[in-house]
């Protein structure tokens, strides 16, 4: 089994290409050449009360992040079909990123033991990562609520 990667704010970000569920390709760099501040969370499960309540916090807070050179991506293990569904009921207006192989996951460290009711299993855990044009984190938390995170992340990055 593969070690655990730790992001922390000062390091190089994980260097990422990947789909979402309309078939687009996302490739940080190209954010980042465009002077963007790209804005990653990792969620376990599309259309769950908790990952809904946070997915529905940054679509509403999404002209704030925007109007700060940010662009955001939901990232979770979910099929195309469950990502889409998801965005349109929930009326998303960001991007859900493709990971169904994990490497998102694994380039991250999200995809981590887990405990529910004394028993371990592996799973994601629900985090943040926010990566400046520079390519470096400026800004990370593994195991953030859903309820409460989004104001957190602009009251934190005074955006």
């Amino acid at each position: 089994m593969q070690e655990t990667v730790h992001l922390v704010e000062g390091d190089q970000a994980p260097s990422f290409t990947a789909t979402d569920s309309q078939g687009h390709t996302h490739a940080l760099t190209d954010y980042l050449s465009a002077g963007k501040h790209v804005i990653m969370y990792f969620y376990p499960k599309d259309s769950t009360p908790g990952c809904t309540k946070q997915a529905c916090d940054f679509r509403d807070n999404f002209a704030r992040l925007n109007s700060n050179d940010a662009v955001v991506f939901g990232v979770s293990k979910d099929s195309q079909k469950s990502h889409s569904n998801f965005i349109k009921k929930q009326e998303l207006n960001f991007p859900l990123l493709m990971d169904e192989d994990l490497s998102l996951h694994h380039l991250f460290g999200t995809w981590r033991k887990k405990m529910n009711y004394g028993r371990e299993y592996m799973g994601t855990a629900r985090s943040t990562f926010v990566i400046s044009p520079d390519g470096r984190i400026s800004w990370a938390r593994y195991n953030v609520k859903a309820t409460g995170h989004v104001d957190m992340l602009l009251r934190e990055l005074q955006f």
